[in-house]
């Protein structure tokens, strides 16, 4: 089985795929807000799972990292709006120090794909 890496970087690729899933790395967004990070974040989700032949319908898993929690509530209706209502993924949402000190948002995803 053939291993597919989308954007590969010298420390990660964007996405790799295996078989038929796609991994991939962590998304943060832009702006000064939860919710524009989270918007812009699962933006780029959506134009790497179109690149590994994927769609947000076919997520499993999305593992969600806040930088602080109370942040919950503001990101849920982005998070909601964003994801394919139909196919809701398996989700968690945990508070972390994330890489750089503006980030509020970070999401990774596992998803499949025909």
């Amino acid at each position: 089985m053939t291993i597919q890496r989308i954007e590969p970087g010298k420390r990660m690729s964007g996405a790799v795929v295996h078989g038929n899933t796609v991994y991939l790395a962590g998304q943060t967004g832009t702006g000064d807000d939860v919710q524009s990070q989270a918007r812009s974040a699962l933006a780029k989700v959506d134009e790497l799972l179109a690149k590994a032949g994927s769609h947000k319908s076919k997520i499993l898993q999305a593992t969600i990292w806040l930088r602080d929690i109370a942040d919950f509530d503001a990101m849920n209706p982005v998070w909601e709006a964003w994801i394919d209502p139909a196919n809701p993924p398996a989700r968690a949402t945990g508070e972390a120090r994330l890489a750089a000190p503006g980030l509020k948002f970070e999401v990774i995803i596992v998803a499949a794909r025909d």
